[in-house]
């Protein structure tokens, strides 16, 4: 793709319009300008997880980009909501990932561990993790759906407060208030699951 003048920021923003648009040669531009952006969320995401996981950060990137391939009534607004949405779906697919895990190892029972020993246990421990972390966010999507959402752009998407207010359409202030109540309601939850 030619240089157009523009930061990479609104090339990817003019990219997501046009795929938003419906043309299918977009996706193929905006890949290589959002790849190694998806890889460092990748990274942290898998990081999160466990040292001998399947899923990689390529790996995951990869069924990323087939699930994106599939969005096609999806409305891009701009390089901070695609990011966001890009986090919130790799973290679905280890979700699912480690549920698959869960169903083939321990035949679907679960098992509490500690958050600060979760470095030290075992890959199926870790995998119970991302679901008792998962299943606490849905509890806190019944109450505030804008808190988890919050926790998804800050926390597995990596985003500034600032980044997280302008996909949000709310104050910096408003989303830093509303981060420090979610990070509270998530440890208390976790804390009362014995993790």
């Amino acid at each position: 793709m030619a240089t157009t003048g523009k930061s990479p920021s609104e090339d990817i923003t003019g990219l997501l319009h046009r795929w938003s648009s419906g043309d299918p040669a977009a996706l193929d531009h905006l890949m290589p300008l959002i790849y190694a952006e998806c890889r460092r969320i990748a990274g942290r995401q898998v990081g999160r997880e466990y040292r001998d996981h399947t899923l990689d950060p390529t790996a995951l990137v990869h069924e990323l980009y087939l699930r994106l391939v599939d969005q096609r009534r999806a409305t891009w607004e701009n390089r901070a909501q695609f990011f966001a949405i890009a986090a919130q779906m790799m973290r679905r697919i280890l979700v699912d990932y480690a549920r698959a895990r869960r169903a083939t190892k321990r035949g679907g029972s679960a098992v509490m561990v500690s958050l600060g020993a979760a470095a030290d246990t075992s890959n199926d421990a870790r995998a119970e993790d991302v679901l008792t972390i998962d299943e606490a966010l849905g509890r806190l999507a019944a109450i505030d759906p804008e808190q988890v959402r919050i926790i998804e752009l800050r926390f597995f998407a990596g985003l500034t407060v600032d980044e997280t207010a302008c996909v949000l359409g709310r104050s910096p202030r408003t989303v830093k208030r509303e981060w420090q109540l979610a990070k509270a309601w998530l440890y208390r939850e976790l804390y009362r699951s014995g993790r």
